[in-house]
């Protein structure tokens, strides 16, 4: 019992730190044009506020296999806290548009480590009988929190500058950083495994490169599929390397975790998920600012129910996995998301806002029924001496697929809406034309998550590792 205790209480600081580190990574989105305006900078330029976070958590995240080996769950949140505390504080004192982006990427730093943290975490203090409601009340930091970083700056940009976006997260984070360091307990045992720096470098050169390529994939430069190339070629080598170093067991990404069927499935499944989420929340985003001319006030609050839903739901999808197993929430969702999408595909410049809303809480819902299952699934068929690197390598394809998504959106979008001008369609029709398509990729890349969801089973059978007992 007492150990019970103990884990909760270090998931729930952790929980509270992975909120405001996910809250931070959409906070910025409705702040493009402030900034615009502000720094003198033009639209491409900014989106390196976006590119350089996720390039950062790209290059980051595949290292935290082995660095939370080595550390404590104190001494990896303390770092993390203390690295988000100070890019925040960096951010909010810019004085010119590359010391933000650094700031940015200080913050990335910290983000990529507290999620595989804390999913980390959760495999080792929770029995697998109740991790999917505990999985559960984790997605209410993992959901509401990306829902509700555009409503929070959209309401502070209302009344103040952007300086303030990150004033206000700052003092939060002090205060959970310096209570949490306090409170948290340890679990486990660490690992004094050296770092092998050849797979450091090729990580870091390879995943950056191709979500950097990734991400600018629209412009279709020559240099644009050059650094794309290499980022493939260089995972290429980075795989190679492990595979070399998983002889005398010493990987920094253990990829012996795709021997689990379940990992290996949910892991695609979920990553074509988590593309078309991101790509149809910039599709959402571009559809209501630039069609229909919306506020980004506005934009904000009509996409937050959703991720409101999303959230609040999460304990009651995790009790029902607990109970019932996994495909009576997964087929239904899946389901559910497809519909969304395919409804999102229809809409032209006149639509009424409440079918949009409950296009989008629809599709929250059914994201929610299958992330649960799927994060509880896929790490739940692995040892407990790879949750490490099976949350590492769910966070490192996330990053890419969130990049392939977007770039895969833009595309689409870009192209069609050239080739329906150019047969004779007004600009906004056209731009129009060019939504609708891009959003039925989106639901095209569900259908086929659906496809693989549909071969998972209800409950992993391989999950045999009981957790380790919390101790100070």
């Amino acid at each position: 019992m007492s150990s019970s205790i103990s884990g909760t209480s270090v998931l729930k600081w952790l929980v509270a730190a992975a909120f405001v580190v996910i809250l931070n990574e959409t906070i910025m989105m409705n702040a493009i044009p402030r900034l615009m305006v502000d720094l003198h900078i033009d639209e491409t330029s900014a989106q390196w506020l976006s590119t350089a976070f996720m390039l950062t958590m790209a290059v980051v995240i595949p290292i935290t296999g082995w660095l939370l080996q080595r550390l404590t769950i104190r001494q990896a949140f303390i770092g993390a806290m203390a690295t988000f505390c100070l890019g925040t504080l960096l951010a909010a004192l810019s004085w010119s548009f590359p010391i933000l982006v650094v700031a940015r990427v200080v913050q990335a730093s910290a983000t990529a480590v507290m999620m595989p943290l804390l999913m980390t975490t959760l495999m080792r203090v929770v029995s697998p009988d109740d991790r999917g409601r505990v999985m559960g009340t984790v997605s209410l930091a993992m959901s509401v929190a990306p829902a509700l970083g555009p409503a929070v700056s959209g309401v502070v940009l209302q009344f103040l500058g952007w300086r303030w976006i990150f004033l206000v997260v700052l003092p939060i984070a002090v205060g959970i950083g310096l209570v949490g360091s306090r409170r948290l307990s340890n679990v486990g045992e660490t690992t004094k495994t050296p770092i092998d720096w050849l797979s450091a470098v090729l990580a870091a050169v390879g995943f950056g490169t191709l979500v950097y390529g990734l991400s600018q994939l629209s412009r279709a430069t020559p240099v644009v599929i050059a650094l794309a190339v290499v980022g493939v070629l260089g995972v290429a080598a980075f795989v190679w390397r492990q595979l070399v170093l998983q002889r005398s067991d010493k990987p920094l990404l253990d990829l012996r975790t795709f021997r689990s069927r379940v990992f290996t499935i949910s892991l695609a499944a979920m990553s074509i998920a988590f593309g078309a989420m991101i790509g149809t929340m910039l599709l959402l985003q571009l559809y209501l600012q630039q069609a229909r001319h919306a506020t980004p006030l506005a934009t904000g609050l009509l996409v937050m129910p959703g991720g409101l839903a999303m959230g609040l739901l999460g304990p009651t999808i995790g009790r029902i996995y607990d109970r019932h197993g996994a495909r009576v929430l997964m087929l239904p969702g899946g389901g559910l998301a497809v519909m969304a999408l395919a409804g999102f595909a229809m809409l032209n410049a006149t639509t009424p806002y409440w079918p949009i809303l409950v296009a989008h809480v629809g599709l929250s819902l059914g994201l929610a029924s299958l992330f649960t299952p799927m994060f509880t699934m896929s790490l739940g068929s692995l040892p407990a001496h790879q949750y490490s690197h099976g949350s590492s390598l769910l966070g490192t394809t996330q990053q890419v697929a969130g990049a392939l998504g977007t770039a895969l959106a833009v595309v689409v979008l870009t192209t069609r809406t050239t080739a329906a001008a150019q047969q004779g369609l007004g600009e906004p029709a056209a731009y129009l034309d060019g939504l609708r398509l891009a959003f039925g990729l989106c639901a095209a890349l569900a259908l086929g998550m659906l496809a693989l969801v549909a071969t998972l089973p209800a409950r992993v059978s391989t999950d045999q590792v009981e957790p380790v007992a919390a101790h100070v």
